[in-house]
């Protein structure tokens, strides 16, 4: 005699549905966090680039500019300025950045130009939210 079976295809498909629901669930997930991350990522380029932007800014003030008032209080000690808010555009936009500047006192070179030869310790530092990128350079004149 043959035993007949019922729900057991009920049952199977159930267990597949959930099955299928689980994994949909983790890779909506993955998915999620791999934006997240991709995204933190961009903000990380683009905080390096605003801190880049703010090292370019202090050289030339520092350089070309050694009279200006950023060179001077560089000389003078630690000086440190802030860039106005709407000094970087594009993408750079909204980020804050600081460059700071330390010159200790300048030391006798006989092969320079002036016989002087003056360093100049430029940090810039570029922040949005809890993205921080950070730059130091030292220039020789």
């Amino acid at each position: 005699m043959k035993k007949i079976q019922h729900g057991f295809s009920i049952i199977t498909a159930i267990f597949l549905l959930v099955v299928l629901g689980f994994l949909g669930v983790a890779m909506v997930s993955f998915s999620t966090s791999q934006h997240e991350s991709s995204a933190m990522d961009v903000m990380g380029v683009r905080a390096y680039q605003a801190a880049r932007a703010g090292i370019e800014w202090g050289a030339y003030q520092v350089l070309p500019n050694s009279a200006a008032a950023f060179a001077t209080a560089c000389r003078l000690g630690a000086h440190s300025n802030t860039l106005p808010a709407n000094t970087l555009g594009g993408t750079l936009n909204g980020f804050s950045v600081v460059v700071t500047c330390q010159s200790p006192p300048p030391y006798s070179d006989l092969s320079a130009a002036s016989g002087v030869v003056r360093v100049y310790d430029l940090t810039a530092t570029a922040n949005q939210g809890v993205v921080e990128r950070q730059i130091r350079v030292s220039i020789a004149q």
